[in-house]
């Protein structure tokens, strides 16, 4: 195990009902006048906007609103809000929604202290201040309540980029009430249990020796996942599902998982060009990416992965072939994945095998953009390969 910090400074309020105390946790941590950011009409259906009004309203806290974020945020709505913040005196930020309210509310943040362009902070410079986030979470997926990262797609360039990293991104906190995840679209419900899991993945396959404690973090996530998903899949209403994925949600990206071991982030990097080009769900294009990496990598250390189909699908191991149980680990996965609609081609997203040089010369524009990968090094025709698997 490598040495390590932990920080996890975000306080999470968990359940049902815990929506009510937003407006005092904002005046917990200094909120005078917020900015709520949110995304389309789903949190208007789910009681979300409303729960969140009636508690800044209760606390007297008066707000703005940024509506209008979309999946895949994009830099638009950040350098508008940064401009509202500023207009109006607003000294918090409030979330409410998924990962892309998160993610563009945390950049809004580090923009309006600023005098530069916020986009300074995703490609070549660290964020010193930031106006307070803090979270009304309505999507089990990219853990952005509890994370050190945001990830923006910079409009006109089209360049995905979530190369920024500092616990200055972490909100303050996050209520946290599985109820208002009953009624997703059981495909959003897929992308975020996948994108969940490969948050976890990214961190288990690892180059790493004797991290058997975090191993074990990792499995046990992963072994819930794979068994709240299709719950909640096959109803909706299942409390307890819900608020499995939710907590799992949380703990496979605010890093705990992590410590005391290299990571990878191969396939999220990979999967980043998909969803810049096409638009796909991020948790799609990781159900597409993810088999592909492992069928390539798996060489590396077949021991690591017939560890993983054994103690998290439950194969059988073959002591004289491993690599036969690394093989049937992946074949499981790819099973899951389609067991709860996930898409595991390239066609399914609407990906091409033609746009694979373009996507991989797009990659190359990022900064130190190859080689990537802290399981295994992977460069251009890597990269290249690894998309081929992924589009046969």
């Amino acid at each position: 195990m490598n040495n390590f910090t932990f920080y996890s400074p975000t306080l999470f309020a968990f359940g049902d009902g815990e929506e009510q105390n937003t407006g005092a946790l904002v005046r917990r941590f200094g909120g005078t006048k917020v900015l709520m950011v949110y995304g389309g009409g789903s949190i208007k259906r789910n009681g979300a906007y409303d729960d969140a009004a009636a508690s800044l309203r209760a606390a007297g806290i008066p707000w703005v609103e940024l509506g209008g974020v979309q999946p895949n945020p994009r830099s638009g709505k950040v350098y508008e809000g940064i401009e509202l913040c500023r207009r109006e005196g607003v000294d918090f930020i409030l979330a409410v929604g998924g990962g892309s309210a998160i993610d563009t509310a945390k950049a809004i943040g580090v923009g309006v202290p600023y005098d530069g362009d916020f986009w300074d902070f995703f490609s070549k410079q660290a964020a010193e201040k930031t106006v307070p986030v803090g979270v009304v979470l309505t999507l089990s997926a990219t853990g952005s309540e509890a994370s050190d990262s945001s990830v923006i797609t910079l409009e006109g360039e089209n360049l995905k980029w979530g190369n920024i990293k500092s616990d200055i991104y972490r909100p303050v906190f996050a209520v946290m009430n599985p109820r208002y995840t009953c009624s997703l679209p059981a495909y959003q419900t897929a992308s975020g249990a996948t994108d969940m899991l490969s948050h976890i993945m990214e961190r288990y396959f690892t180059p790493t020796e004797h991290v058997d404690v975090t191993d074990r973090l990792c499995e046990g996530l992963m072994k819930t996942i794979l068994t709240a998903a299709p719950k909640a899949l096959a109803d909706p209403s299942d409390y307890n599902a819900r608020a499995d994925l939710m907590w799992a949600g949380m703990l496979a990206h605010n890093n705990l998982c992590g410590v005391g071991r290299r990571q990878d982030w191969a396939s999220h990097q990979i999967e980043h060009e998909l969803s810049a080009l096409y638009d796909c769900a991020h948790g799609a294009g990781l159900a597409v990416v993810t088999p592909a990496w492992m069928t390539y990598v798996m060489d590396r250390d077949i021991a690591r992965f017939a560890q993983f189909a054994v103690r998290v699908f439950g194969c059988e191991m073959d002591f004289h072939q491993p690599e036969n149980t690394a093989r049937a680990g992946v074949e499981r996965l790819v099973a899951w994945l389609r067991s709860i609609g996930m898409p595991t081609t390239f066609a399914e997203i609407g990906a091409r095998a033609e746009d694979i040089p373009a996507l991989v010369a797009h990659r190359a524009k990022k900064p130190g953009a190859f080689p990537f990968g802290g399981f295994t090094p992977i460069h251009e025709d890597d990269m290249t390969a690894i998309l081929e698997l992924a589009a046969r």
